[in-house]
């Protein structure tokens, strides 16, 4: 098992401005996974920026006086108003600066006073919240945004249609894929990504592989689950026969998986959980074997689930029940469950599903996009879920950008509820406290002494935010699109809204975009 410390990140420091971020070769190969992470679209040094290793500087960061803190719904935000303390050596929160206050410690001992082992950074004109988390999403359909063919089609029409393109999938199109999704994910704030792939048509064995390499590359955490199809079209599924697997291959995989990536504990940047996909694409054999499995090797379990009323329609033909009473009869009624979307439960199967401990990952734009209905989120967190955000799949958002996904939440949200029960802080605390929750990670998601130091800090200037008055308002309402500086374990991750990698080198989008284009053009054209 890989030791939870090594995540190959660069040290922090201070704020900088990229240079040229000059291309690089983009030939990638499928060949070994070295091999494949040495030949994807490069990165560009980054002026000023921390090297990757050999820093052995023992000075905290003290994130002075940043325009506001999102400290959570109900919290006094004056107890961090003079900003944050990270330890850039443990990747953690060490203080909260209150109102009026200056930090108490510094250096590695937390020595008193020593404010020579203590580097201020001027966060005035920053927004900081905790990073932001994102519950669910399908990297690999970054390669089919805005296809006309699915444009206009819902849920099962818009599977239909895409399966056989996804079918011709490659290492290569996947590894680009996941670099482009988690790329524009840093860049809007997020710190940590679930990503549910459930594609290996021939050739694509090592797929969660290919993922592993991308997150260790660009230094974010993952939860990077192994999801599955094994109910295809011949036997009554919805997925053609070429897109299915055998479900000893899918088990075996799956603890192959655990074994060899899955880290625990505080700081954790690599996890995996299983996900067959949803109730019309697996067996209830898989579903079953999967929850044991899940059990025996401790990690988390997770599916589609009352996303459209297609499913449930499905549920009731099919087994002769409502999707939460197929859940329970599966063994994946637990506090090990999170689900994505969500959107058709009735009122008793709330109440049961929060006594249960399950949490749900809303999705508010593909849920619009697909016209799959809108999720009851204040009454599922009411009844003891939790709720987290995610920007679902990018064929069916078409982005993956979480910042954008609170103010969706918001909006669609209030539709239901009204405005007074939506917040902007409660819709904040979806994307960070609640999503965190989802994925079992007490180690994130809130700005607290001991957490991991995860933080986005957005700028509100610009067109957009001109005439705005409070902060956190201003950051959901106005439509914040990008984080300006991220941070994941105390070292940057974005700077001046460039994504950075683990080798402490700006990414190279230009070349990255051209060899993604050419892989999508080519996927679609088959």
């Amino acid at each position: 098992m890989i030791d939870s410390n090594e995540t190959g990140t660069p040290s922090a420091g201070s704020f900088s401005t990229p240079g040229s971020l000059a291309a690089t070769a983009s030939t990638l190969t499928t060949g070994d996974r070295a091999s494949r992470n040495s030949q994807l679209p490069g990165n560009s040094p980054l002026p000023g920026n921390p090297p990757a290793s050999g820093d052995t500087s023992t000075a905290r960061l003290w994130l002075r006086d940043p325009l506001a803190v999102h400290l959570g719904a109900g919290v006094d935000p004056n107890r961090a108003a003079r900003g944050i303390v990270i330890d850039p050596a443990t990747g953690t929160i060490v203080e909260l600066v209150p109102a009026g206050g200056e930090p108490t410690s510094s250096g590695a001992g937390g020595t008193v006073g020593d404010t020579a082992a203590l580097e201020a950074i001027d966060a005035s004109a920053h927004v900081i919240t905790p990073g932001l988390i994102n519950t669910h999403h399908h990297f690999y359909q970054t390669l089919t945004r805005a296809w006309a063919p699915v444009a206009d089609l819902p849920l099962f029409g818009w599977l239909q249609n895409l399966y056989p393109v996804w079918a011709r999938l490659t290492p290569r199109a996947l590894e680009l894929a996941t670099t482009v999704a988690m790329a524009e994910l840093l860049e809007s704030g997020c710190t940590t990504a679930a990503d549910h792939h459930y594609l290996f048509p021939t050739g694509m064995d090592e797929a969660i592989d290919i993922q592993v390499d991308v997150v260790r590359r660009l230094g974010m955490r993952a939860m990077l689950t192994r999801g599955s199809m094994s109910l295809g079209e011949d036997d009554g599924g919805l997925p053609p026969q070429q897109t299915v697997q055998d479900s000893q291959v899918i088990l075996d995989d799956s603890r192959r998986l655990v074994e060899t990536y899955h880290q625990r504990g505080p700081g954790a940047q690599i996890q995996i959980g299983f996900a067959p996909c949803s109730p019309f694409s697996v067996t209830t054999e898989l579903m079953r074997e999967s929850a044991a499995l899940a059990a025996e090797l401790d990690v988390r379990l997770h599916t589609h689930l009352a996303e459209t009323i297609d499913e449930e329609d499905f549920c009731r033909e099919t087994f002769g029940l409502r999707t939460v009473d197929y859940l329970e009869s599966v063994g994946w009624l637990g506090e090990r469950t999170w689900l994505a979307h969500g959107v058709h439960f009735d009122d008793s199967e709330i109440d049961r599903l929060g006594a249960a401990g399950v949490s749900i990952a809303h999705c508010p734009t593909s849920n619009m996009r697909l016209a799959s209905g809108i999720a009851r989120a204040i009454e599922l967190e009411d009844a003891g879920v939790n709720v987290g955000l995610g920007v679902d799949g990018s064929a069916s958002n078409d982005a993956s950008n979480l910042i954008r996904e609170v103010r969706q939440a918001l909006y669609i949200q209030r539709l239901r509820y009204g405005a007074e029960a939506v917040t902007c802080d409660r819709v904040l605390d979806w994307a960070t406290k609640g999503s965190a929750a989802a994925l079992g990670r007490d180690d994130l998601g809130t700005i607290e002494v001991g957490k991991q130091a995860d933080l986005a800090m957005f700028r509100l200037d610009g067109l957009a935010f001109s005439g705005s008055h409070d902060p956190i308002p201003a950051l959901v309402l106005c439509g914040a699109e990008k984080a300006d500086h991220m941070m994941v374990g105390g070292q940057w991750r974005v700077v001046d809204g460039h994504a950075i990698g683990a080798d402490g080198l700006a990414l190279d989008k230009e070349a990255l975009i051209a060899a993604h284009q050419e892989e999508a053009r080519r996927l679609v054209a088959g």
